[in-house]
């Protein structure tokens, strides 16, 4: 599994990590032993990198992860955190008596003492242009509460005011082969400024990997079903954005511009990491075996230059019309 620094933290992750979304069991049940099964696989295949927030199952995620480090000390996993989504989302409440309630909640579930990095969980767009804000981001890593702080961001213009700010050691943004906006302004101004970019959403919620078809349906539980009209939070989190209909059609195509022997997973996990400027990227996993597959992307060549170039194109044609104004 190949290393790269995390931006400002100083810290060296594995370029595929494992989000654990689906862990805290908001994409339909999984119990706590099948999703221990699942970090555990995942770090036997290389991953040292876990993204995690405190409204996944409303600490759930966090609290697995907290007893999966407990019980493996040993191993030198990063876990990223996410805060600010259980309150209502005003700017008012990003502010530093709240971040110390949020970020101990955190360290409670996740059994430390100093959080590895905190992100601010796509929070409203005022939040990133406060200075007040980053100041008591400033006074959480002075406190000794994180080690490290970043943002979550739904939009491009998000990420580079983020990008600005001196202490900001990451950024997490929505970046696969159905979302190509971030190639332009923000992985270079990352690199720049020496600031770690971690793609989310890497699969379009599924549709990249193939598995699904016009006729595919979900549980009542699950985002990709409640969500799709962006009733629950912002609709680029559900397949990056695009119809499902349209997806599935574009995602047959990508997978026929992939070298044989390359899963369509494989091939949209490796196009993220060939993307100069990405850290990681972050695939969720319901069983041990997505968690195998999806940590082997680390070890499959650079797409050949014929397939993203295809890639490209196929991103022009079927889904730009449809995202890259809005994100």
């Amino acid at each position: 599994m190949e290393l790269r620094r995390l931006g400002r933290t100083g810290r060296d992750i594995s370029v595929i990590g494992l989000g654990t979304w689906q862990l805290g069991a908001d994409w339909g049940n999984v119990d706590e032993a099948d999703a221990l099964a699942v970090l555990d696989a995942a770090v036997e295949h290389g991953v040292t990198f876990f993204d995690t927030a405190d409204v996944y199952g409303d600490g759930r995620s966090e609290q697995v992860i907290g007893r999966y480090l407990a019980a493996h000390p040993g191993h030198d996993i990063f876990v990223a955190t996410k805060m600010g989504r259980r309150a209502e989302q005003v700017p008012e409440n990003y502010v530093l008596r709240n971040f110390r309630d949020w970020t101990d909640r955190s360290r409670r579930n996740l059994g430390v003492e100093r959080l590895d990095l905190v992100q601010l969980h796509c929070p409203p767009t005022p939040v990133y242009s406060s200075g007040e804000v980053f100041d008591a981001l400033d006074t959480l890593v002075e406190e000794g509460r994180i080690a490290h702080y970043g943002v979550s961001v739904e939009t491009c213009d998000e990420a580079l005011t983020a990008i600005a700010r001196p202490g900001t050691a990451s950024v997490q943004i929505i970046l696969n082969a159905f979302r190509l906006k971030p190639l332009e302004r923000v992985l270079p101004a990352a690199i720049q400024a020496g600031v770690g970019i971690i793609a989310r959403v890497p699969l379009a919620s599924g549709l990249l990997s193939g598995r699904y078809t016009a006729a595919s349906t979900f549980p009542a539980d699950d985002h990709r079903n409640y969500n799709r009209q962006g009733a629950a939070f912002d609709v680029g989190e559900t397949f990056s954005g695009v119809d499902f209909e349209t997806g599935v059609a574009a995602a047959q195509d990508f997978s026929a511009l992939l070298p044989a022997g390359t899963t369509p997973a494989q091939g949209a996990l490796r196009w993220i990491i060939d993307q100069a400027g990405v850290t990681t990227a972050i695939p969720g996993a319901r069983n041990i075996d997505q968690a195998r597959k999806n940590a082997s992307a680390a070890g499959v060549p650079p797409l050949p230059a014929e397939a993203v170039a295809g890639i490209a194109a196929l991103y022009e044609e079927r889904i730009k019309p449809q995202v890259h104004h809005r994100w």
